[in-house]
């Protein structure tokens, strides 16, 4: 949701439209309702973005009583664009729902809506007071120093990805197929194929396994950014047993009435600020962190490579020969470990 933010203040500045503050939709995500407000810094996000575009809390009655005209970028193909292809029904119904493209949309951003939108991104997008007062509190009550580990091995995750784990136990197998709905998962050589290409999520025990490979100490003081329910956990926390939660270090009482928006932005915060970060899969959210910390110049930034691991075990490598290949394959972007900005985007800041 973050991403399509920052999409959505470049996309109003090429069309030189008003940007009405955005509305979550969380049903896809969690079964609840949360606003921009109940995340994010409203009046500080309005001031940041004056001068790039205009940005108005609510429209009026007359405009609002009716439903926006939808317009769906995101499947949009070849060469794109949004004053060709949005412009014309902008002007035509005034107000306008619009879904973004993908990211490597950007490329063809002007200059000007690229500035816009790593205002966007990098200054104009904080956590409101109350949620980054949480943030500070849970940051302070972890160890230092620490390592920030982004793991994804839920349930849905695992589903999604259409990936056979013949190994897990019965419990985290059942778990899965409740959540594959008719999602069928790839057998065979498309299997093969499917998991030699990185497409598949890392388990705790192999995260675990590639974090020894790169000489990572098991004592390490590791914050867990994930969501409810990881599987396969004792694979993990066998051999990393320093491990902290939110719910481990925050009250269980004001955890448990906490969105899951606000959950997941805490994360964030910690994830942004921490001494080392590292993800599993790097998806949308670790893209936000390594910009970010790029941005702000905390190094120390790697992303873990599925596609490695999974072409090196098929070679039947393991053991002491898998940990040596792995160090190799990780070697350049464990010692840069930069982080990298969001792509082709102009900021004043020196990456």
């Amino acid at each position: 949701m973050r991403r399509d933010f920052c999409d959505g203040i470049g996309i109003a500045r090429i069309l030189n439209a008003t940007l009405v503050l955005p509305k979550f939709e969380v049903a896809a995500y969690w079964n609840e309702s949360s606003g921009f407000a109940d995340v994010f810094d409203v009046d500080y996000f309005i001031q940041q973005t004056q001068g790039f575009v205009e940005v108005v809390k609510e429209l009026p009655e007359e405009i609002t009583s009716r439903e926006p005209f939808r317009v769906d970028c995101s499947k949009r193909k070849g060469q794109f664009d949004y004053v060709e292809g949005v412009l014309p029904a902008l002007l035509e119904h005034r107000y306008i729902s619009l879904t973004p493209a993908m990211s490597q949309r950007r490329d063809r951003y002007p200059v000007y809506a690229k500035a816009a939108l790593c205002q966007g991104c990098y200054n104009a997008l904080r956590l409101n007071k109350a949620l980054e007062a949480k943030g500070s509190e849970l940051f302070k009550a972890i160890p230092k120093p620490f390592l920030t580990l982004h793991l994804r091995f839920e349930p849905d995750m695992v589903a999604y990805s259409k990936c056979d784990y013949p190994g897990l136990s019965s419990t985290s197998l059942a778990a899965i197929e409740a959540a594959r709905g008719d999602r069928k998962s790839w057998t065979g050589d498309a299997a093969r194929s499917w998991r030699n290409r990185g497409k598949c999520p890392l388990t705790p025990k192999e995260t675990a396994f590639i974090l020894q490979s790169l000489k990572i100490p098991t004592n390490t003081t590791i914050y867990l950014a994930a969501g409810d329910g990881l599987l396969e956990m004792e694979g993990f926390t066998s051999v990393y047993t320093n491990v902290y939660t939110k719910s481990s270090l925050l009250d269980s009482k004001d955890f448990n009435l906490m969105h899951g928006n606000t959950k997941a932005a805490l994360d964030y915060y910690v994830s942004i600020n921490s001494n080392a970060y590292i993800a599993t899969y790097f998806g949308n959210m670790d893209k936000m962190v390594s910009a970010m910390r790029a941005a702000n110049v905390h190094y120390r930034t790697l992303a873990l490579s599925r596609r490695a691991f999974a072409n090196l075990t098929a070679l039947g490598l393991e053991g002491v020969e898998l940990a040596n290949a792995l160090w190799k394959s990780h070697r350049e972007d464990f010692v840069m470990g930069r982080g990298t900005a969001l792509p082709d985007c102009f900021c004043e800041s020196t990456l």
